[in-house]
């Protein structure tokens, strides 16, 4: 028979494959991104946003961002292809070297952990000297920071064990664990309000916080890393891969990976030095306002929100793109990546335009509702740093896209200097924020300084993009579907925005009127920008309407 014949159902049960695995992501990102949500919201309820909420903030930031400079970068872009490849290649399937790069891992980060709970005073006044700063502050910050550090170990320990699960074709444990870290913390938070109350009826401060309460938090937080990373044992053996520390590194690949990691770290770490000054800045700015819900504090949670229709949209779109970019690159066929790359864009532009303009609308009520549980002015200062963020979402989006080309390409050292622009510019405006806008408004500022750093990274990559492929991006095409579907957005924000404008006035800010504006302002925003969109024929929203229509059997 034609060996052409019983390789369409291979390929078809591939693809079947390729979906439910994608869809057990999908599932599992969203779970954790709406625990995540009720996690951060019982953190400003228990803490506020003022100065203490700065501080917990600021030492729960620090086990991540030194785990991702120090080792995560490499892990996830570098070691991962070389672990795949030898599974492929090696006669055990990779299992002695997955067990090598498990113990490095072990004994790097064990030795990192170490040093930095010596060193927690030093790295909070590296991070935030607004915090470090203030004595009492900074004594909790201290201790939260020593409770907290020592999950840097078990970070790098799920990743490399889900990891693992992702070569052998087990992709659920990876994104459903971190539901159990939530639960964990959530429930800790629980208990500290139950015990404590909230920080609008207590008044807790930095000052009053008792040590009995920071040892609650500071436990419940590592418990959490601790229950995500050990929870992965099961689906290990459940592959028939076996644990086993190997100290037999030399000669094995892994300097090979270091070495191809370089430009990744340095990425990162033009990232993260761009996010310590961001956090230097509005910690400072928030010790200086005259009102809480302008730090440090508030800025996270908002841009918490806001980062959410990235990660759930062109993420996971450009997921399933990235392979089938790959192999365009490979083949030199310069033509279908730039059909991809415009593809990537205007599918996702349907989505994450009408909602950044929505963010304008719609971000006091969503932020009274999420946090109004500190007091409906902080929660309402937080509404305006989500708004300072909104429209940025574009520009976030567009690079996202646009970076997947050279990663395609097997080119890291591009991505590297495009972040190091947009690091520098958002380092930069967010300085002018804090020295010439008034304390009270410049963390909301650097919410939008945010948003042209990547607008301004953007153009950059697009014009590298293009020199690499030697011609035009699709660039027209593009540009009239983001002006349409922005152009369509504006009247549908504006009559979104007048609503819950007077649902507010006419329910007030409290949890019924806040749900209320949401919904009504959601309706309108929705209903307004579809007519609009449609009548301006706008054809990848049509194309997402057919696809709809089929699904449900229309």
């Amino acid at each position: 028979p034609e060996p052409a014949a019983p390789s369409a159902p291979k390929k078809s049960g591939r693809a079947a494959g390729l979906m439910k695995s994608s869809a057990v992501m999908a599932a599992g990102t969203m779970v954790s991104r709406l625990t995540g949500f009720i996690r951060s919201a019982l953190i400003v309820s228990a803490l506020g946003v003022g100065l203490l909420g700065d501080t917990f903030q600021v030492a729960y930031q620090l086990p991540t961002m030194i785990y991702i400079l120090t080792v995560g970068g490499g892990l996830n872009s570098v070691f991962v292809p070389q672990l795949v490849r030898a599974m492929k290649e090696d006669d055990d399937g990779g299992e002695a070297y997955a067990n090598r790069l498990l113990t490095l891992v072990i004994v790097t980060l064990g030795g990192l952990t170490a040093l930095s709970v010596l060193g927690a005073p030093l790295l909070i006044r590296l991070l935030s000297d607004g915090v470090a700063s203030d004595p009492a502050a900074n004594e909790v910050a201290v201790t939260f920071a020593q409770y907290f550090l020592p999950t840097i170990f078990f970070m790098g320990i799920h990743v490399v064990m889900g990891q693992i699960l992702n070569a052998r074709g087990k992709f659920g444990a990876m994104m459903w664990t971190p539901v159990l870290n939530n639960i964990v913390i959530i429930v800790t938070l629980g208990m500290f309000i139950y015990v404590y109350g909230t920080a609008a009826d207590s008044g807790m401060k930095a000052a009053s916080i008792p040590p009995e309460g920071q040892r609650l938090l500071g436990i419940g937080v590592l418990l959490g890393l601790v229950v995500q990373a050990l929870a992965m044992i099961p689906y290990l053996r459940e592959t028939g891969f076996r644990l086993r520390l190997r100290f037999d590194w030399k000669g094995q690949g892994l300097g090979k990976a270091v070495t191809l990691a370089k430009w990744t770290v340095l990425f990162v770490l033009a990232n993260q030095a761009g996010a310590m000054i961001v956090i230097q800045l509005s910690t400072a700015a928030g010790k200086a306002s005259p009102v809480d819900g302008t730090g440090f504090a508030a800025y996270a949670n908002a841009q918490l929100i806001w980062g959410l229709p990235q990660a759930i949209i062109t993420v996971s779109l450009m997921a399933a793109l990235l392979p089938r970019l790959s192999r365009s690159a490979v083949e030199g066929d310069g033509g279908a990546v730039r059909d991809d790359i415009s593809q990537g864009l205007r599918t996702t532009a349907v989505a994450i335009v009408p909602i950044a303009f929505g963010f304008l609308s719609l971000g006091i009520p969503m932020c009274t509702l999420m946090f109004g549980s500190s007091g409906t002015s902080e929660a309402t200062n937080m509404g305006f740093m989500l708004m300072a963020f909104g429209l940025g979402l574009i520009p976030y989006s567009v690079q996202y896209v646009v970076l997947r080309a050279f990663y395609a390409y097997e080119d890291t050292r591009t991505p590297f200097y495009n972040t190091v622009i947009v690091a520098a510019v958002n380092a930069g405006a967010s300085a002018i924020c804090f020295f010439v806008i008034p304390s009270r408004w410049a963390v909301v500022g650097m919410a939008a300084s945010y948003g042209l750093a990547y607008a301004i990274g953007v153009g950059v990559a697009w014009r590298r993009l293009r020199k690499r492929l030697g011609g035009d991006l699709d660039g027209a095409r593009v540009l009239r579907t983001y002006a349409r579907l922005c152009i369509a957005s504006v009247p549908a924000a504006l009559l979104s925005g007048a609503a819950c404008y007077g649902i507010g006035h006419t329910l007030g800010q409290g949890p019924a009127g806040s749900l209320a504006a949401v919904l009504a302002g959601g309706v309108v925003l929705l209903g307004i920008f579809f007519v609009a969109a449609r009548r301006m024929r706008i054809e990848e929203l049509n194309s997402l309407v057919g696809m709809v229509r089929g699904r449900l059997g229309r």
